[in-house]
């Protein structure tokens, strides 16, 4: 049986190849061999994700033929990467991108910093601001103040309290999106929805599609649920989806689930416009793929920039779309509120299967969050976070921009990430060496499938002021150990050149 789920053509494969930026080659320094370059090439197209692990290489005369080189070229490279680790063939079934046995995924970055390392470490693992004060306070007060008709109950409500229930679908109906409370379902954070999801849609061994990169903490989710996650990349820069890949992936790979971020996509922070959104929920729809929208970056728009409708939107039949919010990034992320969006059957599954899991989502923050929406605190909060994170943003950007002018980004238009092309640094060894020099960030693969993102961190929008100029100074510390051999690199290659 083939071990790919995806696959390059030979055209494409060349455009990308072609669309390399090379570094300036030093005095005296020889070009590679043409069968080292392309080796090199597809190497880093693995590592940077925009060709995913697992996905099928267009055959060798196929690619000599794009390239307009020898077949003797294509067949060296193949074999240089199969020596390498990066690509796997077995007769009959082709050629497939692999990433070396022995590099698991950095376990660095993500999980919350210990309280006793506060104050000397600067930390950027953890895309989340503190709570919009005094809106936290006057939430929990306005909850305690509903609470005293609820604590004569049992106090399980596995859909989620009926008032909070309503209030999201009026939201929801406000947007242009027509919703009934049955449509709703509150959850333990936008996490809880998506686990909710994937063991009710995807059992073990099923394929889901992913974005590449992702959001790391949904790809470890599914992993260890059991799926087989399929990545599709990105377009370039902040332009949202490749449609023609997201079509090939699901058509070819027919994956039971497919999870997306169309609002300030966590790490790229891309913005899908209503095309592409049109055009993903049509191919969804065509493969019978459940696609999941998570739209908790939703409501971080940082400038002017006219929001497209929710994905939910092109699915007025509601078969294909499920869409997950949460009050985590908008709001705070110690408020473990999320909700799930979807057809009236769908709801009534998962609420049914929550009996075996957690049962509900704690009565008291539900109330807090209903009182936000209720009174228009929760808009008030949300202009707050925005304010901060457009500080954060333009502070971080200013000054990675003069510390580290070789680092490549793009700045997004919302969300609370940066994703930074690293100059052919390794991200992992930045996040090891960083740690050494007081920072914590976290690598490139822990956002893709099976090592990609080498050259990558993502960096999030909460530190600003003298905070960030010092995070960016000692980031630069960080990639000077590394570039000298003290912490390890990964330079690029040189692009393709035939």
């Amino acid at each position: 049986m083939a071990q790919w789920t995806s696959a390059v053509g030979a055209t494409q494969l060349a455009r990308l190849l072609t669309s390399q930026q090379a570094r300036p080659a030093g005095a005296g320094t020889r070009r590679p061999p043409a069968y080292r370059a392309l080796a090199d090439g597809i190497r880093l197209l693995v590592l940077e994700g925009r060709v995913p692990v697992a996905a099928r290489l267009p055959a060798e005369r196929e690619l000599a033929v794009a390239l307009s080189v020898s077949r003797t070229t294509v067949a060296a490279a193949y074999e240089a990467l199969r020596t390498e680790g990066f690509l796997e063939s077995r007769r009959g079934a082709g050629s497939w991108t692999a990433v070396p046995a022995g590099n698991p995924l950095p376990a660095r970055g993500l999980e919350p910093l210990p309280p006793e390392a506060v104050g000397s470490m600067i930390d950027l693992g953890c895309a989340a601001l503190p709570a919009p004060e005094p809106w936290l306070t006057r939430a929990v007060q306005g909850a305690l103040e509903e609470l005293p008709p609820y604590a004569h109950t049992h106090g399980d409500y596995p859909a989620g309290l009926p008032a909070l229930r309503a209030m999201l679908a009026e939201r929801y109906t406000a947007r242009g999106i027509p919703t009934m409370p049955e449509q709703i379902m509150v959850t333990t954070g936008a996490m809880g929805a998506i686990d909710a999801i994937c063991h009710l849609f995807a059992g073990r061994g099923e394929r889901i599609a992913v974005e590449s990169p992702s959001y790391a903490n949904i790809l470890q989710l599914m992993r260890e649920a059991g799926a087989r996650l399929v990545p599709v990349a990105m377009a370039e820069g902040l332009r949202g989806w490749d449609l023609d890949r997201w079509r090939q992936v699901l058509r070819d790979a027919a994956p039971r689930l497919a999870y997306v971020v169309a609002d300030f996509h966590n790490p790229t922070g891309a913005l899908a416009d209503e095309d592409q959104r049109r055009k993903l929920v049509d191919a969804a729809r065509s493969a019978g793929t459940v696609l999941v929208v998570d739209e908790t970056m939703s409501e971080l728009r940082l400038d002017d920039v006219e929001m497209p409708r929710p994905v939910c939107g092109f699915d007025p039949a509601g078969a294909t779309v499920i869409t997950v919010g949460s009050a985590s990034k908008a709001f705070w992320a110690g408020m473990r509120i999320g909700w799930v969006r979807a057809a009236p059957d769908v709801i009534r599954s998962l609420v049914a299967a929550r009996a075996y899991a957690d049962l509900g989502t704690p009565v008291l923050e539900q109330l807090a969050v209903n009182w936000l929406l209720n009174t228009g605190g929760w808009n008030e909060a949300v202009n707050v976070r925005r304010d901060q994170a457009r500080d954060n943003r333009d502070a971080l950007v200013a000054a990675v921009r003069r510390e580290l002018p070789d680092w490549e980004f793009e700045v997004p238009r919302g969300g609370l990430t940066l994703w930074v092309r690293t100059g052919g640094l390794s991200g992992s060894r930045l996040a090891e060496v960083g740690e050494r020099v007081g920072i914590r960030v976290p690598s490139g693969p822990r956002f893709g499938v099976d090592g990609a993102f080498e050259g990558y961190v993502r960096l999030p929008f909460t530190v600003g002021g003298a905070v960030a100029d010092e995070a960016a100074v000692r980031l630069a510390a960080a990639a000077r150990l590394v570039e000298t051999g003290a912490g390890g690199g990964m330079q690029a290659p040189q692009s393709f050149v035939a």
